[in-house]
């Protein structure tokens, strides 16, 4: 329990400080600029940490609620599949409706595919090599 909570955290503070890399990185404001006329000019950062902590924790409950499910005989390449899986139904998903809603370029929309997949494969090594059921 002690593991899956400091495994929760550290996610839930990686996910907050990948998505600042993702986000706020100059190639990111420039492809990001589609959505100037509608993003919020400010951010909450409280709320903000506060969803990356509940994501760490959701994100590593359910890695070890499919544990025995995922493909692969080894915690890392369960990881990686768990980190796919996320990335499809988190990101592609995402990416997909944007496409279809919205006039976004092609570019920023390949940016969130490939760093989103990024984002998930860190965060699915990390549950792979830290987080195991314990029956």
């Amino acid at each position: 329990m002690i593991r899956y909570i400091v495994v929760s955290i550290t996610s839930g503070i990686l996910f907050g400080v990948l998505d600042a890399v993702i986000n706020a990185n100059p190639i990111a404001q420039r492809l990001f600029e589609v959505y100037k006329p509608i993003a919020k000019t400010t951010i909450n950062p409280i709320a903000g940490i506060a969803i990356d902590l509940v994501y760490g924790f959701v994100l590593a409950g359910v890695f070890l609620l499919l544990y025995h499910s995922l493909p692969g005989e080894t915690g890392l390449i369960k990881g990686l599949s768990y980190a796919c899986l996320v990335w499809f139904f988190r990101v592609v998903m995402y990416t997909v409706s944007q496409w279809v809603m919205f006039n976004v370029p092609v570019e920023t929309l390949l940016y969130m595919l490939i760093t989103g997949l990024g984002e998930m494969l860190i965060l699915g090594i990390l549950y792979g090599l830290t987080l195991k059921p314990t029956a």
